[in-house]
């Protein structure tokens, strides 16, 4: 099946692909790799590829992107590229500064996503985490709702198609969707979101305002110490995963891909290895059955590898509301 056409409609109407590439990779990763690698998967047939300016690596995803279009595989139009806003922008005046920032690294024209990365504000500057000198981050504070606007103008200007939010809970969502003189509403919340934490009431609140749910850390997570939980389990070992995997012979990566899908929502596959990043756009080769997808509903246990605990004591810290 060709995945091109597995697209899903954004409230705005524009066209999201249904599975999408994550490029981030821990610092350690040289990231001439993140070069090697989105080239890959646009050859094999990735169409929506998602990166940010915290991962520090959109000159090379462009690049790829470019060279991909240079060589005839793809046509700019073809690509589904999102991009995010770091908490250290999202005071209003410099949102459309971070934005032109992030397209003169991809030397791309317009993204088609930009997204608030996470609601917690940081003190605007070079360092990507600032701290004190007790090494505590330091925090600023910004009005959402004034972030948002800024986004808007972007989209207004022609520098990104659509514009969502990652990380917000439904109390922040709900707080842009009430905004007086609203414009646009997100078109997307991009959230961890795997068996183990399957987000069903962020989801059912996303679906009833026509918001889509975009999942990352989909397959579990990178064992990354600053960021992860190491003593959680691991996902793709999980038995019930594992034996649905075996009937469908298929993995469990792929197998928790289609989960997502089956269920509405736009689901990212991160992996630097090809043979993985080839496994897992086989997600449209087969489908789950109700017994599985149920089988698989049953593992929620609301396991968060990711808590960005970086913004605990903000009070726009998103985590400690149900959903």
């Amino acid at each position: 099946m060709d995945p091109k056409g597995q697209r899903v409609k954004l409230n705005d109407g524009h066209f999201i692909p249904v599975l999408g590439f994550g490029t981030f990779a821990p610092p350690e990763v040289p990231k001439s790799e993140a070069l090697e690698v989105t080239k890959f998967a646009i050859e094999v047939g990735f169409r929506h590829i998602d990166s940010a300016h915290l991962y520090q690596n959109e000159e090379q995803v462009g690049q790829a992107i470019r060279s991909k279009i240079a060589d005839g595989t793809v046509k700019r139009e073809d690509v589904f590229y999102t991009s995010k806003l770091w908490s250290t922008s999202l005071r209003p005046e410099l949102v459309r500064p971070a934005l032109e920032k992030s397209l003169n690294n991809l030397q791309l024209d317009y993204v088609d996503l930009y997204i608030i990365h996470f609601p917690v504000a940081l003190k605007p500057g070079e360092a990507l985490f600032p701290k004190d000198e007790n090494g505590k981050p330091i925090f600023d504070s910004v009005d959402l709702c004034r972030t948002w606007e800024a986004l808007e103008k972007c989209k207004d200007a022609g520098l990104t198609k659509s514009i969502g939010v990652s990380n917000f809970n439904h109390k922040q969502l709900e707080k842009i969707l009430n905004k007086p003189g609203l414009k646009y509403k997100p078109v997307c919340n991009q959230v961890e979101c795997h068996p183990y934490l399957n987000q069903s009431k962020l989801l059912d609140f996303c679906k009833s305002h026509d918001i889509v749910l975009v999942a990352y850390g989909a397959l579990g997570s990178q064992r990354l110490k600053e960021w992860v939980n190491p003593n959680l389990p691991f996902l793709l070992e999980d038995p019930v995963l594992s034996a649905i995997a075996k009937k469908h012979k298929q993995t469990p990566a792929v197998v928790a891909l289609r989960y997502q899908i089956q269920r509405g929502v736009v689901v990212l596959a991160k992996s630097y290895n090809k043979k993985r990043i080839k496994e897992n756009i086989q997600v449209f080769d087969f489908e789950l059955t109700p017994e599985d997808m149920k089988a698989i509903d049953g593992l929620n246990s609301s396991i968060r590898y990711n808590e960005l605990l970086l913004g605990v004591g903000h009070p726009e810290y998103p985590f400690f509301e149900e959903y």
